[in-house]
């Protein structure tokens, strides 16, 4: 079987448009589909508490709450995320039956997180972070779901992304799956450190923070030269900064915690954009959490800053 290595060498350097609907036609002959252990449970007993501060550390609100009203905990979605693809519009992923996910069992809600697919079987465009999300905990995806379920229902659906004709075609998915998505594994290194390594989780799983803070290629995938190094903003309203210690060198654990906590850096500064909404909801979190994460993000290895 060819590694997937030599796959991307092979097809990035030439790809293009043409190309890329070549591949589309190819794939509506045969969507790629993702597995799932036989022995998932389709119940799970989750703990509402924990499941807040899952939720909290996943940012899902930052996303999926309905712009323009003031309710984080409201999440009709809508929101529209700009893109070199296309505009994505963020789903309702409210507990109404109809327009959200009210219907979802805990199966249904770890197959969106850990394979990218819709209970339905169609794949998620990878804006949607599951490429993170896909080493989360069983426990951690009962609890979320647990908590998801005591949130108010919003009625109504976003409109369809809009996106070029070939694109909207989700079997392209599967290809970029292929090449780019490694379902159930996790990014982190761990070191034994049950600090460092609860960090580790935080921030390379639920907390998807090189999901930003990361160079992307053509195809929208990360390079994993660049991770956590920084790059364009993914919606092309700016740079997201490195958090190696190549710009993070003389913080200490302390002051990234802080920042987590009150979003202000060591030099007195404020963080802005959407890291402002990340220091809301870690500052929900114990602050064991924040130390943890501020250790893994402090053990990170220094890369250089991309030319923007």
């Amino acid at each position: 079987m060819t590694p997937r290595a030599t796959i991307r060498e092979r097809l990035l350097p030439g790809m293009v448009w043409p190309g890329a609907v070549a591949i589309a036609v190819l794939l509506l002959a045969g969507p790629m589909t993702a597995t799932m252990p036989a022995d998932r449970p389709s119940h799970l007993a989750g703990d509402v508490e924990k499941g807040r501060l899952v939720f909290a550390a996943a940012n899902c609100a930052a996303c999926h709450a309905t712009p323009g009203q003031s309710d984080p905990l409201m999440l009709g979605g809508g929101l529209a995320l700009a893109s070199p693809f296309g505009t994505f519009r963020v789903p309702n992923i409210s507990s109404d039956r109809q327009d959200g996910i009210g219907a979802w069992s805990v199966a249904d809600l770890e197959t969106a997180l850990i394979t990218g697919m819709s209970p339905a079987g169609e794949h998620y465009y990878p804006a949607f972070p599951y490429t993170s999300y896909t080493s989360m905990s069983r426990q951690d995806i009962g609890d979320l779901h647990a908590y998801l379920k005591t949130l108010p229902a919003a009625k109504g659906r976003p409109p369809p992304h809009d996106l070029p004709f070939f694109l909207r075609a989700r079997a392209l998915i599967g290809i970029w799956k292929l090449l780019f998505f490694h379902q159930g594994r996790s990014s982190a290194f761990l070191n034994g450190d049950p600090v460092h390594d609860r960090g580790a989780y935080l921030v390379e799983t639920l907390g998807h923070c090189a999901e930003c803070h990361s160079t992307r290629n053509r195809l929208a995938a990360i390079e994993p030269d660049t991770r956590f190094a920084g790059g364009p903003d993914p919606e092309g309203t700016g740079f997201v900064p490195n958090i190696t210690p190549t710009r993070l060198g003389d913080w200490s654990e302390a002051d990234v915690s802080a920042l987590l906590k009150t979003g202000k850096t060591p030099y007195g500064l404020r963080v802005g954009s959407s890291m402002a909404e990340v220091v809301t909801n870690f500052a929900l979190l114990p602050q064991s959490d924040r130390d943890a994460v501020a250790r893994y993000i402090k053990s990170l290895p220094a890369r250089p800053t991309p030319h923007p």
